[in-house]
């Protein structure tokens, strides 16, 4: 690799490189020895196209989520299979994944902006502005597809398509639309104890001691001429398990700690 080669945001990759090692070896023990990291489904990973992979997933933390994910991925390319034991598979990252993130999240500090380098996209929400829900949308941007697309066409993207760390909230159809129009691969990540273990940022532990689940299932299967958004956004709830209908399977004292962790939250992304 050139020492300035750049991808197509960009970025040089030499110095993505070595934030992506920097950052995995500082959180590793976040996820493997102060907390520990149960995963599901990693072989699934090693079988995927090297472009056009979208991963789906519900959201608990901005930063800790995606970074728990890079470290998964990473680590069943380098071989291992549901485990993230000795983290040296960071030293040679994938660089080409990218994260769907809020501009206004990713611009509010030095270290977001660090972080953004090593992978973010940045969009801006249309329903939501300086954490509050806004009742006039904006029009979407369109450079913030476009960067979607750019991102899919060089490797893989992460996004949340709740739009929103609080449990249960609908899914965005913007998600929907970007399925239907670039025709991805589609992963659905379900992941559970992060908010109990961390802050909301994910940049801070909150308790020790926490078992944090990451589960990765089969792609998605999408007739991308024939299924509607709706029935996109109805399957993407199904998939990440935020559909309605798992509010009746989930036990009241669950439903209860996620509604306090919630009101504790006065800002979201």
């Amino acid at each position: 690799m050139g020492l300035f080669k750049r991808n197509p945001f960009g970025h040089i990759l030499f110095i993505k490189k070595w934030l992506i090692r920097i950052f995995g070896f500082i959180s590793h023990r976040r996820y493997r020895g102060f907390n520990e990291l149960q995963i599901e489904g990693s072989e699934i990973i090693k079988n995927l196209p090297e472009t056009n992979v979208l991963f789906i997933s519900n959201h608990q933390t901005y930063f800790a989520d995606v970074t728990a994910m890079f470290h998964v991925f990473n680590a069943s390319l380098s071989g291992r299979e549901d485990s993230i034991k000795n983290v040296w598979y960071m030293w040679n990252p994938k660089l080409n994944m990218y994260y769907v993130a809020a501009k206004e999240t990713m611009n509010a500090g030095l270290l977001p902006k660090i972080m953004a380098y090593a992978g973010a996209v940045s969009v801006e929400r249309t329903w939501r502005a300086k954490g509050q829900d806004v009742t006039e949308k904006k029009d979407v941007n369109p450079n913030d597809t476009e960067n979607i697309k750019i991102a899919l066409d060089d490797g893989w993207v992460i996004t949340f398509p709740q739009g929103t760390t609080k449990s249960f909230k609908p899914v965005r159809k913007g998600t929907a639309h970007i399925i239907k129009q670039h025709r991805p691969i589609v992963v659905p990540i379900v992941i559970d104890g992060f908010r109990r273990s961390f802050c909301k940022k994910g940049l801070r532990m909150k308790k020790k001691g926490i078992l944090q689940s990451l589960i990765i299932k089969e792609p998605l299967v999408i007739d991308y001429d024939n299924d509607t958004i709706d029935e996109i956004v109805e399957m993407v709830e199904y998939a990440i398990e935020q559909h309605p209908s798992f509010l009746k399977v989930i036990p009241a004292e669950v439903l209860k700690e996620q509604e306090e962790l919630n009101k504790t939250r006065q800002w979201d992304y």
